[in-house]
């Protein structure tokens, strides 16, 4: 199952330059990385990143993170996907940019995202 990490362009590019981060300011407060999954990722563009347009939409493995990475309830009492390590780029799975429509970002076909725009 793949989860979802949406980073601001100068985050993502720290992300590739680093090799590893702890993630958006965010993630730094609370203390792990914010993940969506495929069903939750469109909503969370729209409420934290809703004017936001140079935005990398990155995909995960959650299997592969193992024991660091929890279900915890978050908005609406919906489970969340939340690394408690650094994420690093051999996690990344792929990447692709989240360009913003006219009415909301536009989310690469072929993943069932549900919200997206198509």
């Amino acid at each position: 199952m793949f989860i979802f990490k949406i980073f601001r362009r100068p985050e993502w590019n720290e992300l590739r330059d680093a090799g590893e981060t702890s993630g958006a300011p965010i993630d730094l407060t609370d203390g792990y990385v914010h993940f969506s999954t495929a069903a939750q990722v469109a909503k969370t563009a729209a409420l934290y990143f809703a004017d936001q347009s140079d935005l990398v939409l990155v995909a995960v493995d959650a299997d592969s993170l193992g024991d660091a990475l929890k279900w915890e309830p978050s908005r609406g009492g919906d489970l969340f996907p939340h690394l408690y390590r650094k994420l690093r780029m051999e996690d990344v799975v792929w990447d692709k940019a989240l360009p913003l429509g006219a009415s909301g970002h536009i989310f690469p076909e072929g993943h069932m995202f549900t919200g997206a725009q198509p």
